[in-house]
């Protein structure tokens, strides 16, 4: 039936209903079901009647509509025929093997539409049918449960929110072949890709999983070789392989037990990638190496992705990502309406930096004005879940898990560094390193004129970036990396300086060498191990270029020496200056031994009640970490507190075995599980010194109180460490977060701009092969470095979100998650109900609850008929969701439907009542469905504002390159399109209590 007529059903039902009540009886043909085959028995009291034609039971055939169908009717008049008509119709109504009577469902659903509804009911409705689909996905993955897999102890332990991520990853998985698993950190991402893992496992199907070298541990604690009792899952016998990013660039060489040599790469059904942000710039050999030889050779190969951050300030983070799933076929994803995955990327990504550009935050206008598909894609291919997510849907859960402990104000700190006050001022040494040439890292400066072009060919790994412009940026890199050591210990500085002392003496000895008639071949200046502690961008920078070798005949040996000894007497003025600073003097150490003593003096509480002495010291470099533990421990057992230190190649206690997961369990013993463990010591650790080896996948919760010793550039780096104790079923109440700043002046401290762009640089132009490269690369560092100052800031009144410290948008934004989520907790009661609701159901909701965003209008959910869109210009195709305001203009569009389904929900749910005072004001508005011509314009503007986006989103879709296309003219959304009316919401002024 027409749009306009599916408004006024409420009329048309009340009248069908009186109708049928005045001594109308309703039959059906069996086995026709009620809405076919119906006869209608009518009976006056007077004369019979008999009358033929398609006057049917609804709207138009009962002529009710503007159009009756009342055509082909006839009226028989001829007594005989008339009683031959009677008599066979007699025969067949009262043949109750042919016929049933369905007067009182036909009443029951005619006062279905008749009766006010819930708010929350249409809200839930909508969503039924906006999801139907994801339902019978969820049952089919549910039917993937087999006995085998659910008794296995990693399912057993499992929450309930992870079972449901890992449902979800699954049928992603077997969808599209990869699953971005995004959930924010806390929330147990390693647990659930474990589930994933043991179930392919189940299949025999082979596993590898790829993390960061620093999180080896975190996976490798879980594999059946481990048979410890402190593997959770030891039971379960999981064999998956494990390797480290780095790994994939290497071709020999042995890791644990395995030799690279002689891994078949192409022989993996499942990759799980931790930390796959990594590998969010596409040119490489590790990322290629991934690529071409373990996911696109061989067997077919599954990707999972996990990453609290897959996209980190630019979308076009996620074009790599992305690449992996469709195994580098720019049409893998057509089938969600992106014929070139290229293209869609770089349309978003302009439109992206339009809406940036243009000052705005407001994260629907952005999602207005990016392309559908790229919306949809990421909403079917990734999982994002929020901490406000879990504690929404899971509420019931949480009451037996354990709530999110409550953070309290974070407490910044500028110590100082020498008690003494002899040490020179952080800007006084910035200048200083300022100074430096660091002309160990820089022979290309010193090679002859005639010499250089040999030097500085371009190669595809740096993508055109030559050897001076790598010397130059990895010096600048250099000299930020000698800051951060500062910050984080005057130790770590002292120790920095007195190795590049050394190593600045060791070049002198070659070149020494050389002049006497040694060796002319000297090394890109390749730094060991401990010179990139705590800095990955600074360890791929070394990486870039770095197997170069210079003929030192080609070389000023002269000049060059001149420079390395002139900095060889900076730094070690540098160094003594830093030695000097002995721990008696040291203001950092002596502030943790007060943080430590108050901690031991003044414990917070449980949510038990029992006291809390435990904290965490983090910092970026292990050099700071084994100086604390020297000098921490000591003070510490005076304290009565038990120490404990982790870093990437060490663990050491002051009780119990010194193993990494021997320590961490000391630690938190409720956390992970540690009663009932044989050997384990009577007392706990109270004091842990870590370095970021244990920032992400570490289950810390029995501590409340989180320091950073150091403040890394990256604020997510911050956010990452403080989720070991903010995380659910934290035994602390509260949780605080204390920050050591080098200065009093953060803009002096962030006013390091100059380099930070520098350090960026060298990692984004090492790794892209965009043509504007530098361009790009500027653009992208100072877009970088303002959201790092920024939250940075906020860090010293706040502790947030990943979600939200983004200023763009993060992958949550994207995702559907929250609404299905809201469908399938009320589906699994309510499904009778939803199953059997009529279309064109409405419910009456107040704007009160958000004056000024949810205006006085209405919001449909419309049905477009006819053959399905062939492009995807409607992210919910064929249904469209429309927000109206009074004055006819759309808050909302179909283009953006989170927007709309955030309004609705906002307006509905938990609104289980319909509201009477509302609900009263309406009725006496439209004399309960007789004018409706307020709603008839609304429902008007919409269908216009269908066709006009519809138009211009499908035009824009020729844009998108080989295999784009504009939607035929039979499933184009016009004005004359005919919509079904699924529900709709009539937002009015006023609230529960009075209109």
């Amino acid at each position: 039936m027409a749009l306009v007529d599916q408004l006024r059903q409420r009329r048309v039902a009340k009248q069908c209903a009186d109708w049928i009540r005045r001594s109308v009886e309703v039959r059906s043909i069996r086995k026709m079901g009620l809405l076919h085959g119906k006869m209608v028995h009518v009976h006056d009291g007077a004369r019979e009647h008999a009358l033929l034609g398609s006057s049917n039971f609804t709207v138009n055939g009962l002529g009710l509509a503007e159009r009756p169908n009342i055509e082909l009717n006839l009226v028989v008049d001829s007594d005989r025929d008339r009683t031959d008509l009677l008599s066979w119709f007699d025969e067949i109504w009262s043949d109750e093997k042919l016929t049933i009577d369905v007067t009182a469902e036909v009443l029951q659903r005619l006062e279905q539409l008749g009766a006010h509804n819930s708010p929350d009911f249409i809200y839930r409705l909508t969503l039924y049918h906006l999801f139907a689909e994801y339902l019978a996905d969820r049952a089919e993955t549910e039917r993937l449960e087999t006995p085998a897999f659910t008794e296995t102890a990693v399912w057993r332990m499992l929450y309930p929110f992870q079972k449901d991520g890992a449902r979800a990853v699954l049928g992603k998985l077997k969808r599209y072949g990869g699953c971005i698993l995004a959930d924010s950190v806390g929330l147990g991402k390693t647990l659930t890709a474990l589930a994933v893992i043991k179930w392919h496992e189940l299949r025999n199907d082979r596993v590898l999983v790829l993390c960061p070298k620093k999180l080896r541990e975190n996976w490798t604690e879980y594999l059946s070789s481990n048979n410890s009792e402190l593997n959770p899952l030891r039971q379960d016998r999981l064999s998956y392989t494990v390797l480290s990013h780095t790994d994939l660039g290497r071709t020999s060489g042995r890791v644990g037990d395995l030799d690279l040599a002689r891994v078949n790469w192409g022989e993996f059904d499942l990759v799980v990638i931790d930390e796959s942000h990594a590998f969010r710039n596409a040119a490489g050999g590790r990322y290629q190496k991934l690529l071409d030889d373990v996911i696109r050779a061989g067997r077919p190969t599954r990707v999972l992705m996990l990453s609290a951050t897959p996209v980190n300030n630019d979308l076009a983070d996620l074009k790599a990502q992305l690449d992996l799933i469709a195994k580098d076929r720019t049409d893998a994803f057509q089938a969600l309406g992106a014929p070139n995955l290229s293209v869609l990327i770089a349309q978003a990504r302009q439109r992206f930096k339009t809406w940036s550009k243009a000052g705005g935050r407001d994260a629907a206008a952005l999602m207005a004005s990016l392309p559908p598909a790229f919306n949809s894609l990421l909403d079917e291919v990734s999982i994002a879940r929020s901490r406000r997510h879990i504690e929404r849907h899971y509420s019931d859960a949480l009451e037996t898990i354990g709530q999110f402990p409550v953070r309290k104000k974070p407490i910044s700190i500028a110590p100082g560094v020498d008690l003494a006050g002899q040490f020179p001022a952080f800007n006084e040494i910035d200048a200083k390193i300022s100074e430096l040439k660091l002309a160990l890292y820089n022979p290309f400066t010193f090679v002859q004129l005639e010499h250089r072009p040999r030097y500085n060919e371009r190669d595809n790994r740096t993508a055109g970036f030559d050897q001076a412009n790598r010397e130059r940026y990895l010096i600048a890199m250099m000299k930020v990396g000698f800051l951060k050591r500062l910050e984080s210990s005057v130790n770590s500085f002292g120790v920095t300086m007195r190795r590049m002392v050394e190593r600045i003496d060791a070049r002198l000895a070659s070149l020494d060498a050389y002049e006497r008639g040694g060796t002319n071949i000297a090394d890109g200046a390749l730094p060991p191990f401990e010179e990139v502690d705590g800095d990955e961008d600074l360890a791929s920078a070394f990486e870039v270029g770095g197997r170069l070798k210079y003929d030192l005949r080609h070389i000023d040996v002269a000049a060059w020496k001149a420079a390395l000894e002139g900095d060889r007497a900076c730094v070690a003025e540098l160094a003594a200056a830093a030695t000097a600073v002995d721990p008696s003097r040291d203001a950092k150490l002596e502030q943790l031994k007060q943080l430590v003593r108050d901690k031991a003096e003044q414990p917070s509480h449980n949510r038990d009640g029992t006291p809390n002495r435990k904290l965490i010291l983090f910092t970026a470099y292990t050099d700071t970490a084994r100086y604390l533990y020297e000098h921490m421990a000591p003070f510490a057992k005076s304290m009565t507190f038990n120490v404990g230190l982790v870093t990437g190649d060490r663990s050491e206690a002051t009780i119990g075995r010194h193993r990494f997961q021997d320590v961490l369990a000391n630690f938190a013993p409720r956390s992970k599980k540690r009663a009932g463990m044989r050997g384990m010591p009577d007392g706990e650790i109270d004091l842990l010194i870590a370095t970021d080896c244990i920032s992400e996948g570490q289950n810390l919760q029995d501590a409340d109180l989180l320091v950073n010793v150091d403040i890394h550039w990256n604020p997510v780096r911050l956010i990452q460490r403080f989720g070991r104790i903010d995380r659910i079923g934290a035994h602390a109440e509260t949780v605080r977060m204390v920050n050591f700043w080098p200065t009093d002046d953060l803009n002096q401290y962030l006013n390091l701009k100059e380099r930070v762009e520098s350090r960026m640089a060298l990692v984004d132009l090492s790794a892209t092969g965009d043509d504007n490269l530098l361009a790009d690369t500027k653009e992208a560092v100072e877009g970088e470095t303002h959201w790092r100052d920024e939250q940075l800031r906020r860090l010293q009144d706040e502790i947030f979100d990943l979600e939200e410290a983004r200023e763009g948008v993060g992958l949550a934004e994207f995702s559907l998650d929250e609404f299905r989520a809201d469908l399938l907790e009320y589906a699994r009661a309510n499904t009778n109900a939803l199953e059997e609701a009529p279309l064109g159901l409405h419910a009456v909701a107040p704007t009160v609850a958000e004056t000024g965003r949810f205006p006085p209008g209405a919001i449909f959910c419309l049905k477009r008929k006819g053959p399905a869109a062939e492009s995807m210009v409607n992210p919910l195709e064929p249904f469209y969701l429309v927000y109206v305001g009074d004055n006819g203009t759309v808050r909302f569009g179909f283009a953006t439907p989170k927007s709309v389904l955030t309004a609705i929900a906002a307006l509905c749910a938990g609104r289980s009542e319909p509201i009477e005072a509302l609900c009263h004001a309406f009725d006496k508005e439209t004399n309960y469905g007789e004018r409706m011509e307020r709603y008839d314009a609304l429902a008007a503007a919409a269908v216009s504002d269908i066709a006009q986006a519809y138009a211009t989103r499908a035009a824009s879709g020729l844009a998108m390159g080989r295999g784009g296309k504009l939607a035929d003219s039979a499933a184009q959304a016009r004005a004359d399109t005919e919509y079904d009316l699924i529900t709709w919401l009539a937002v009015r002024p006023g609230d529960e209590a009075a209109s």
